[in-house]
């Protein structure tokens, strides 16, 4: 259930580009959430911008938050992703119906929404994380990611994101770019790369033709003579378990521990990311209330 991540650098060392193959990813994430068609293509969208984002963080241990809050029928969506691209991903509302927008196409603004916010949430290992925010422009999730980009961190981005979802509601394709200008980047660099962005079809088109992330960051980067920096293949993950659910709930008020304790014959947990489930008997929830739980579980 692997994707493919390749990361380019033009000859120049002016242009990034990063390209996700995520079909994998995505199938996995519809597997495990079951939504809808149009959440599948906006939770799908923001998982893969989520992930590239996150290929670009510098330490292992650093990892992003991406939130669409638009008012939408399908509540919040919020993807994480961790350095190597690995992410998951949760919405308020798997299951929203409605009908194709005006170009024939899955209505991801419609069901996101487009009145409200793209928030940006880094851990970079700091006292405090970074947060980056900006008003939404379209809420088709990669105009947002682009607006993003160049609104809170001056970075002139490119951004394509598409999902491919089959008559049975499972995912035949997706995939996304984001490619970024470096501030020394030259005229003839920029005007090569708008004629390629003009000039591509969507990365659905290019995935259902047969092409992979290479050939089509080549497509991207086609006159500037990109080679290939680091790649990797980021899976739909999620890092729950019974111990980090355990401290999760060591941490609520302990006199709500104890009424649960009292009044439930056993308490379940369900991960909003996984939807795995986590049981604890009464006697163990009354521990909690006793005793630390270990910090290196």
């Amino acid at each position: 259930m692997n994707g493919v991540l390749k990361r380019y650098l033009s000859d120049d060392g002016s242009v990034v580009c990063s390209v996700l193959d995520g079909t994998a990813m995505i199938a996995e994430m519809e597997r495990i959430h079951q939504p809808s068609a149009v959440m599948t293509a906006a939770m799908g969208r923001l998982s893969m911008a989520a992930s590239l984002i996150g290929y670009g963080l510098k330490s292992m241990d650093d990892s992003v938050t991406v939130r669409i809050d638009g008012g939408g029928p399908g509540g919040a969506v919020v993807a994480v992703a961790d350095y190597h691209g690995n992410v998951k991903c949760c919405a308020d509302h798997y299951i929203v119906e409605l009908p194709l927008n005006a170009a024939g196409k899955l209505d991801v603004a419609g069901a996101v929404g487009t009145n409200g916010t793209l928030y940006v949430i880094k851990d970079m290992g700091l006292k405090e994380p970074y947060v980056g925010q900006t008003a939404l422009v379209t809420g088709e999730i990669a105009e947002d990611i682009t607006e993003y980009f160049a609104v809170s961190e001056q970075i002139p981005t490119a951004c394509g994101l598409g999902v491919l979802v089959d008559t049975d509601l499972t995912v035949k394709a997706a995939g996304g770019y984001l490619i970024q200008l470096l501030p020394f980047a030259e005229e003839k660099s920029i005007a090569q790369l708008e004629q390629n962005l003009a000039g591509i079809q969507s990365i659905t088109a290019l995935l259902s033709q047969g092409l992979g992330a290479e050939e089509i960051a080549m497509l991207l980067m086609q006159g500037l003579n990109a080679n290939l920096l680091d790649e990797s293949t980021p899976t739909y993950q999620c890092d729950c378990s019974r111990e980090r659910t355990a401290r999760m709930l060591a941490s609520l008020d302990h006199a709500a521990l104890r009424e649960m304790a009292d009044e439930m014959p056993e308490i379940e947990v369900c991960c909003h990311f996984c939807s795995n489930k986590y049981v604890f008997t009464p006697d163990e929830i009354r521990a909690m209330c006793h005793s630390e739980i270990d910090e290196d579980c």
